[in-house]
């Protein structure tokens, strides 16, 4: 998921100078260096696949343990970039997404990954599917009623505009980042990013295809978080209160008006069918039992940035923030309670262990907690 450090390195890509960003593709072609302090450095994502547990951070460190976050093995990883998001969609085969528009696959349940894209590749997929917009609003402009073209060229505009810019940063270099990932199985998934990246393939990465054009983004806002609930309902979110909701797989999206404008960093299922929990910065938390057609606010006095959420399977509901914030709701996210890890470290990933302890990741690489985010060990 997109998680707010993550989104303060965001902030970070975009004001890269030309050289610096060629530079990155050096980043890019440099393997992740193996050291024994990856477990203790900033990690931005962490999943569980079957027994195993991996994570992922910056300088393209990609870690994963088979005894609940006690002992760690680094990955052999191709790129030396911050990674931002993970997901399975087998118990074998992997996905990791990061800056300069990396995505990277694993075969072996994260012990070595290959890189199958970067934010190149993006682009050019980006270019050729405005240009095809382009081509067919053109031909729509032609054969419409003259009462109608005013409005169809606006649109044509507004399209020319967003070509210019993807070709003006294909100038600068692969500067922009993917943020959250979410597959299936092992063929079909999508990955989303900032200025609205979208792209979905249906044969496990191998081709990718521009899925932007699917959702009502005009402007170009990031998206920073993407995943299915109960139900089935597939749900991205992003920038300026954004929530897309697809209940076809992902075919077509609809744009669902949200009682919050600011930024939401990610979105969890509760468990329950049609039920959805968005949060995003200064803590603001959505919740919705009909596939976002209406929400309510959640109350939360802690005020921090929430960066990630996780549903244990007792139906306890927890999530995870800036200054250390973890908050827990066993009431189906009626109401949480509020709690600060003493360190203050940013909070990016939870993941349920054993009983109702959990796993984090953060600022302060992995650590072992109780429910309330106090450390065992």
């Amino acid at each position: 998921m997109c998680k707010t450090l993550g989104a303060a390195c965001l902030g970070l890509s975009m004001v890269w100078s030309a050289p610096a960003a060629f530079a990155l593709a050096d980043i890019i072609e440099t393997p992740a260096r193996p050291t024994d302090l990856a477990p203790e450095n900033l990690l931005t994502d962490a999943t569980r696949v079957g027994d195993r547990i991996v994570a992922v951070g910056e300088r393209g460190h990609i870690i994963y343990s088979d005894d609940e976050g006690k002992t760690w093995v680094q990955g052999e990883v191709p790129v030396s970039v911050t990674l931002t998001g993970i997901d399975f969609g087998s118990d074998s085969h992997g996905w990791a997404v990061g800056h300069s528009g990396v995505v990277l696959h694993t075969s072996d349940a994260g012990a070595t990954w290959d890189l199958q894209i970067d934010g190149i590749r993006a682009m050019e997929l980006a270019i050729e599917s405005r240009e095809e917009q382009i081509a067919a609003m053109e031909e729509r402009i032609e054969e419409a009623p003259e009462e109608e073209k005013e409005d169809l060229e606006w649109a044509l505009d507004d399209l020319y505009f967003a070509l210019e810019n993807i070709q003006a940063d294909m100038d600068i270099g692969p500067v922009n980042p993917l943020l959250d990932v979410w597959f299936e199985n092992e063929n079909r998934g999508f990955v989303v990013g900032a200025y609205g990246m979208f792209l979905r393939t249906m044969d496990g990465g191998e081709t990718w295809k521009d899925w932007a054009p699917r959702i009502d983004n005009r402007q170009n806002f990031h998206l920073n978080g993407i995943t299915r609930i109960t139900g089935g309902a597939l749900v991205v979110v992003g920038e300026a209160g954004q929530i897309h909701v697809s209940v076809d797989g992902g075919e077509t999206f609809e744009r669902r008006e949200a009682p919050y404008e600011g930024s939401l960093f990610g979105v969890i299922g509760t468990g329950r069918v049609n039920e959805m929990l968005a949060f995003g910065l200064r803590g603001n938390m959505l919740f919705s039992s009909d596939l976002g057609r209406s929400w309510r606010m959640v109350p939360n006095s802690a005020g921090a940035t929430l960066n990630d959420g996780v549903v244990s399977e007792d139906g306890r509901i927890t999530l995870v923030g800036n200054s250390g914030a973890v908050l827990m709701s066993t009431n189906g996210a009626e109401t949480f309670r509020e709690h600060f890890r003493s360190d203050r470290e940013g909070v990016m990933s939870a993941v349920p262990i054993s009983g109702t302890d959990l796993l984090i990741v953060g600022e302060g690489g992995v650590k072992i907690t109780d429910a309330r985010g106090r450390n065992l060990q």
